[in-house]
């Protein structure tokens, strides 16, 4: 009864597509096991000859990814030359799309790990979001990249959700003249820091409409013009004593606030 040979996992990246669709067809051969070793970054001819020697050695096989086009000829070139078999996982699939679509491949290896990495990086910043909504845990204030300040229905949560899949973590603490905000808002960078200013009339007309929405009365003391005067006044005194910017969000979108939000945050980093 024969056995699975030695397969070598060659990759000009870490090399997990390929081990896991090693692993994949290797199943499928009732429970057999096999050796597998992964030889990841290999980028030239030299590496290529190195494995190919490692490969005759062992009597093994050769199970590899590589996207550039002379690599990838050489090592078909040379195993066949030295009677190894081996397999293009990707190859084949990258020549069969670029034939279907008339599109030039980038030819970048690497570039499956690049995307699962930012696709990660989005869920940790959409979390963070959600985790450190609506001041619920202040210490979220000190580990934000960006943290949003304003008064009840300036767009705060939605702003957040949105700068949080541009992979950017928020949290965003509400403003209220009988609450003293968290002492965590004063120790913070000033720079990541953006207040949410909107007009008495625009924040009215949201909040009475949010009123009845919900069933309630209109002229309850949440869409009250005193109220909503104090609860403004109290806004720009803490915007103030941070001394963080402040963005007029009357008449934007959350799309062009966050736009503004991401313009100074990435020009600041920049600068420090």
């Amino acid at each position: 009864m024969g056995s699975i040979p030695i397969i070598y996992v060659v990759s000009d990246s870490v090399g997990e597509t390929a081990e896991l669709v090693t692993k994949a067809a290797v199943s499928q051969f009732n429970g057999n096991k096999a050796t597998i070793k992964r030889f990841p970054y290999v980028e030239d001819i030299a590496d290529i000859d190195e494995v190919i020697s490692l490969v005759k050695m062992d009597k093994g096989m050769i199970a590899y990814t590589l996207v550039k086009p002379d690599v990838r000829e050489y090592m078909k070139k040379v195993s066949q030359k030295e009677g190894i078999y081996a397999i293009d996982i990707i190859g084949p699939l990258i020549d069969e799309i670029q034939n279907a679509s008339g599109l030039a491949p980038l030819f970048q290896p690497g570039l499956v790990r690049k995307l699962d990495e930012e696709y990660f990086k989005k869920v940790e910043a959409i979390e963070f979001a959600v985790k450190y909504d609506d001041g619920r845990d202040p210490r979220g204030i000190l580990k934000a990249d960006i943290v949003l300040i304003g008064v009840s229905r300036t767009s705060k949560t939605p702003l957040s959700q949105y700068l949080a899949h541009k992979r950017l973590k928020v949290a965003n603490v509400p403003l209220v003249p009988e609450v003293d905000p968290p002492e965590e808002l004063f120790k913070t960078s000033p720079e990541k820091c953006f207040g949410l200013k909107i007009s008495p009339e625009k924040l009215n007309n949201i909040r009475r409409e949010r009123l009845i929405s919900l069933g309630l009365d209109d002229q309850a003391s949440y869409a009250n013009m005193i109220r909503i005067n104090e609860e403004l006044d109290y806004f720009e005194k803490i915007v103030k004593k941070i001394g963080c910017r402040s963005i007029d969000v009357t008449n934007k979108a959350v799309e062009e606030t966050a736009n503004i939000i991401i313009n100074h945050y990435f020009k600041t980093k920049e600068e420090n």
